[in-house]
């Protein structure tokens, strides 16, 4: 890509993602520069953070299993509505159940997690989901910001970093600090700003459907409290990787339990992704772009399935 395509395209993302927050009556836009905007998004590289979700997929045993069921055949419809003269009509329809908070990838809502049962801003975590659907206060996946639908992403290698450049996992267990996240945005030449969604790579990603065992296990890889800091201190709004719990496995600091979640979720409002799959970024050594993240607008969800997409030029 040329510097004036480069530049172009950085442009056009830029707009991409200002549009997104933007509220009011739509601006209007002549035809050259909406072309030269479409023009300029289309010649972008496309990165699908996504697994494919299926009944062999991982989900930890605190959430409900993946099910997926047809409601409707082919032959059923085609019986009941074929039958009509002149029509050749026929569908299928399906019924799904699945883990709202655990899919491929996944995103927590921010009443997802609760400490001391107060979510965060102080609001009753009893009273909150007293009712189906009633979370309230902004804190369900309906509310998940419309400025964060497109996004500034940074994408931090930690895992390639911490092994001189190979792609090899994270050791089960290995607590990522503030000091990794740093080394990494250094040695990419990028940096974390106020705002930005941050992914971050534990190498674990591969495990997923091929080892599930070793992807649920009790050691994966992951953020500490103090890279929880970090990511807090940097004014992240929405966090990511590649593992089932965000978090380092066991989620246990003295007598706390998955204390990053409380932190990022609870303390802070601060989403958290897991199970992205983040390896065609590594792979690209892209650590600076576009995440579009579009998760289901369900009223009082604390997570939902996300088919998640990440640009760059």
């Amino acid at each position: 890509m040329s510097d004036f395509s480069r530049r172009q395209w950085l442009t056009a993302a830029g707009t991409l993602a200002a549009a997104a927050a933007l509220s009011g009556p739509a601006r209007a836009q002549g035809a050259r520069g909406a072309e030269d905007f479409i023009r300029a998004v289309k010649d972008a590289r496309v990165f699908d953070l996504s697994f494919t979700w299926n009944d062999q997929s991982p989900v930890l045993g605190l959430n409900p299993p993946y099910a997926f069921a047809l409601n409707r055949t082919h032959r059923m419809t085609h019986e009941i509505f074929g039958q009509v003269p002149g029509s050749q009509v026929s569908w299928a329809s399906e019924i799904m159940w699945f883990s709202g908070q655990h899919g491929s990838p996944t995103i927590d809502a921010i009443g997802h997690i609760g400490r001391n049962m107060k979510l965060y801003g102080g609001v009753d975590a009893n009273e909150a989901t007293s009712t189906p659907g009633g979370i309230g206060a902004n804190l369900g996946m309906e509310a998940f910001p419309a400025d964060l639908l497109v996004n500034r992403m940074v994408f931090l290698d930690v895992a390639r970093h911490v092994a001189n450049g190979a792609s090899d996992p994270l050791p089960a267990g290995f607590e990522i600090t503030a000091k990794h996240l740093e080394d990494a945005m250094r040695a990419e030449g990028v940096e974390v700003q106020r705002g930005d969604s941050l992914l971050v790579r534990t190498g674990w990603g591969p495990f997923f459907g091929k080892d599930n065992a070793k992807f649920l296990g009790q050691q994966s890889p992951g953020p500490g409290q103090d890279a929880a800091r970090w990511i807090i201190a940097k004014g992240v709004r929405l966090a990511g990787d590649d593992t089932a719990t965000f978090e380092k496995r066991p989620p246990v600091y003295g007598k706390e339990l998955f204390s990053v979640h409380m932190m990022l979720l609870a303390d802070s409002g601060i989403y958290i992704v897991e199970n992205a799959n983040l390896e065609p970024l590594s792979d690209a050594k892209v650590y600076v772009g576009v995440l579009i993240t579009t998760p289901l607008k369900i009223q009082g969800a604390t997570g939902s399935a996300l088919r998640m997409i990440a640009l760059a030029p």
